[in-house]
């Protein structure tokens, strides 16, 4: 069996509290992050965090992991 193929596991991931503050806190902590990276859709969530993965060079876990510790 290969695993080229195969989709991670998603990091289940919600947005809590207000995006608009988190969005510009996390732009003041990782300058190199743009609006369309971290424009949030409802039921987007994995696109958001490959956006934002993508940008800072992490892996969907690090991502994940960044934007929780962040948001609190």
């Amino acid at each position: 069996m290969t695993t080229e193929n195969v989709t991670p596991a998603v990091v289940p991931f919600k947005v809590k509290g207000d995006w608009s503050i988190q969005t510009e806190k996390l732009k003041v902590k990782f300058p190199s992050l743009t609006n369309d990276d971290l424009k949030f859709v409802t039921g987007k969530e994995t696109e958001l965090l490959e956006k934002v993965g993508k940008r800072l060079n992490k892996s969907l876990e690090e991502t994940t992991a960044i934007l929780e510790k962040e948001m609190h």
